[in-house]
């Protein structure tokens, strides 16, 4: 079978796809993964690239500037930002369709910000298969960008794969399948590979996709100035990088973050899907922030399975805050429950045969 993978242009889009791939292959299947920007050169696996030199936050800067109400109104939508990944979609239509006609795949998998596939995959008669990446339901944000595109007949997917932990969201329609953590290879320096010999450790990052100062780290640095716990900074800002820190704080550059997490004892972040499913999958508190979006609906869904602790603003980040992080024990038993919810849901390799029989 050939099987064809897309994902919008941001590696936390792509990454929750690459273990389908990688089982795909396995069993004997010829994949390929389509994307653009950082997700096809940065992945650190082979990636068809669909808009060579393509910069995400550009693009996104100019939809959002032609259209500010609508944008403003997405801000706090929990489906998305509608208008920033129909501009997205509209420029790789044309690049993906020539793909498909080369490549010509037999089944099309797609992630909810990357819906075009679905279009691209109807114009040829193919199976289109929806990869949900979080912890929404997907079939709206996709059906919502096909929709400001003008293209919705014949694209609702046969099949969705669902990763939610049925704890956090519900019963869900589709086929769960096992959130399973991957990012590219990279260098782990010695010390981030064990924990601290004296006193548990707190990671603290940012957000995948482009962002501005970020506000978060700062406030974590200031209220565990006297904490007896160790903050690492994931690829800080240039400003945090060249200010002095505190004793029990330290930085480095980017990390593989499902290593990095196998030796905290908690993360901080910014409520990013692949950051917030992968903390779970492997039993790490976590704090959010509630922020605008489909990041804060994340953090709502997390607070309220009682598996991490959010605050309404970075700001209210406090000594006590993190020490309950490190230390409250129905948080601790909550967060054990979701890692075997999600250990206990289908690896990617069993469901392979979900695909083939649609072929």
């Amino acid at each position: 079978m050939r099987a064809l993978l897309v994902a919008a242009p941001l590696l936390g889009h792509l990454f929750p796809l690459v273990p389908l791939a990688d089982a795909l292959r396995t069993a004997g299947h010829e994949v390929r993964l389509a994307s653009a920007g950082a997700a096809a050169t940065d992945a650190g696996v082979a990636v068809d690239d669909l808009l060579p030199g393509f910069r995400y936050e550009p693009i996104a800067r100019r939809a959002t500037l032609r259209h500010p109400f609508r944008a403003r109104a997405e801000r706090s939508d929990p489906a998305g930002t509608v208008t920033r990944f129909a501009e997205i979609n509209r420029r790789l239509r044309a690049p993906l369709t020539d793909l498909v006609s080369s490549f010509a795949p037999q089944i099309v998998v797609y992630e909810p910000s990357a819906p075009v596939a679905a279009a691209v995959a109807a114009e040829h008669a193919l199976p289109a298969v929806l990869h949900e990446i979080s912890l929404r339901e997907g079939r709206p944000l996709a059906a919502a960008v096909l929709a400001r595109l003008g293209t919705v007949a014949g694209t609702d997917p046969i099949g969705t794969f669902t990763v939610a932990p049925p704890s956090l969201v519900g019963d869900r329609p589709g086929w769960p399948m096992r959130y399973v953590p991957y990012a590219a290879a990279g260098d782990v320096p010695g010390w981030l590979r064990e924990p601290p010999p004296d006193r548990p450790r707190i990671l603290v990052t940012r957000p995948t996709a482009p962002s501005r100062r970020d506000r978060l780290m700062a406030a974590v640095l200031t209220a565990a100035a006297r904490l007896d716990a160790e903050i690492v900074l994931i690829r800080p800002d240039r400003r945090l990088m060249t200010r002095p820190l505190p004793d029990n704080a330290r930085w480095v550059e980017w990390v593989p973050l499902p290593s990095a997490l196998r030796t905290a004892a908690a993360v901080v972040h910014h409520g990013g899907a692949g950051t917030m499913l992968t903390a779970l999958a492997l039993g790490v508190p976590q704090l959010v922030p509630a922020e605008p979006g489909d990041r804060g609906y994340h953090a709502a869904l997390l607070a309220d399975r009682g598996a991490g602790l959010t605050v309404t603003t970075p700001d209210q980040i406090d000594p006590g805050t993190l020490d309950r992080l490190l230390a409250d024990p129905a948080l601790h038993t909550a967060v054990a429950e979701v890692r075997a919810e999600i250990a206990a849901m289908p690896a990617p390799a069993t469901l392979i045969d979900r695909l083939t029989a649609l072929t």
